[in-house]
């Protein structure tokens, strides 16, 4: 197996009533967490809802871009072809 390197550009939604993944709108992929915008909890709501959907451990993820905003980009490895 050969292991790839992946990015994708989310718009996050913190604080929401259910942490789900919207899906993609304009190459955009939309998720909400419930996970209040303070100390990081937003971010790592989405690094754990993602590495889920994904099958990849949390470590397989990071955030390139965006750590303070709600629009970020996101780093994964790990992916199988």
């Amino acid at each position: 197996m050969v292991q790839k390197k992946a990015t994708v550009e989310v718009h996050l939604q913190p604080g929401a009533k259910s942490s789900e993944i919207l899906g993609f709108r304009d190459g955009v992929l939309y998720v909400r967490v419930t996970a209040p915008p303070r100390k990081g909890q937003a971010n790592q709501a989405l690094l754990m809802l993602m590495a889920e959907a994904l099958g990849v451990s949390e470590s397989d993820l990071a955030i390139i871009r965006g750590y303070a905003s709600r629009r970020k980009v996101l780093a994964v490895q790990g992916l199988d072809s």
